[in-house]
């Protein structure tokens, strides 16, 4: 297996933590940062969700500004010189998804770059495909690397769904968890960030990747029966990239938010696939600690391994990282400590 980037930094703002090391530590230890919220839920009670704890009580772009610049912070700690020389790609929110709080990505950008104080070289680089937007933007930041366009790249995702008109949404689509829903999602809030070099310089390194669409999406009008068949492309995908089998994988982690589509949509790509001897297989998911965190998934389910790998917790190599979108657009990349 030939690297295609390493990881060589993560930056973590979410519910059980303001930094990478708290919140993989909560994460690890099953905590969670669920809690009532000042939004109404059905019957008039108080909704469950799973906000950031901030000092100071931004709202809107002002909030996703602040969540992203302390990710993208902490990223370039552990390697200061990049802070100079990297380009942003910025994963949001789809453009259509309701109660999307960024109205202006390029002024969101703008606004984080100024907090952080830095005057990027690079153009920003925007991508708006909600949860598997990380995985987007690491076929976009190893192309860039390949084509020595950029001497590092930061892969930066930040979303809420802790919006008025996002809740009065999916409420209303019954797709929230409720204590008359148990078949839904708690809406939650954070950022995450990596830092993306060329092979050779990380502990964590990119085998393959993997992109497809999902015939038959959630929002499905025609009411096609789920067969897995987008989610078993884009693993086939990154495995073949990569040059092995299923089998060979030491474990998963995936966007579960909470839904039963998406839990049947990972069990049917993995028995499509999954053929001959092989260990257990553990599945890891960020949304039971933090619930639907939405474009920020990505670089934040890539930042777990990086750190389960540098503390030495992971549970096998190489781990295979998975997301998809209401849309159908599903994703998956597999990664793996890089060899000595």
């Amino acid at each position: 297996m030939t690297g295609q980037l390493d990881i060589i930094g993560v930056g973590m703002v979410t519910a059980v933590g303001l930094d990478a090391p708290s919140s993989c530590a909560a994460m690890r230890a099953r905590l969670d940062g669920f809690q009532e919220t000042r939004l109404i839920g059905s019957n008039d009670a108080w909704l469950v969700g799973a906000p950031v704890p901030l000092p100071r009580k931004w709202i809107g772009e002002r909030r996703l500004a602040h969540l992203a610049a302390g990710a993208i912070a902490e990223a370039f700690d552990h390697h200061p010189p990049a802070r100079d020389n990297a380009a942003l790609i910025l994963c949001l929110a789809e453009e259509e998804r309701p109660g999307r709080l960024v109205r202006d990505a390029a002024a969101l950008a703008a606004t984080i770059a100024r907090i952080l104080e830095i005057q990027p070289r690079h153009h920003t680089r925007l991508v708006a495909h909600g949860r598997p937007s990380g995985h987007v933007a690491l076929d976009q930041a190893r192309r860039m690397l390949a084509a020595g366009e950029a001497a590092y790249v930061m892969i930066a995702g930040v979303d809420s769904y802790l919006g008025t008109l996002a809740i009065a949404h999916f409420l209303a689509a019954k797709r929230l968890l409720t204590p008359e829903n148990p078949n839904g999602f708690i809406p939650g809030e954070a950022a995450a960030a990596i830092l993306c070099a060329p092979p050779g310089t990380g502990n964590l390194t990119l085998r393959g990747l993997g992109l497809a669409r999902e015939p038959a999406p959630i929002y499905n009008a025609e009411d096609r029966p789920l067969r897995g068949d987008g989610m078993t492309a884009a693993y086939r995908a990154a495995l073949g990239e990569a040059g092995i089998e299923m089998n060979r994988l030491g474990y998963r982690v995936s966007d579960l938010v909470g839904e039963q589509y998406w839990f049947k949509q990972a069990a049917l790509a993995s028995l499509r696939l999954l053929r001959g001897r092989h260990d257990f297989q553990d599945l890891w998911s960020p949304a039971e600690s933090l619930g639907n965190v939405g474009a920020a998934v990505g670089p934040l389910m890539i930042g777990m391994a990086w750190t389960a790998a540098r503390k030495r917790y992971a549970a096998g190599d190489p781990v295979l990282v998975e997301a998809s979108s209401d849309s159908g657009a599903c994703a998956a990349a597999l990664l793996g400590a890089r060899a000595a």
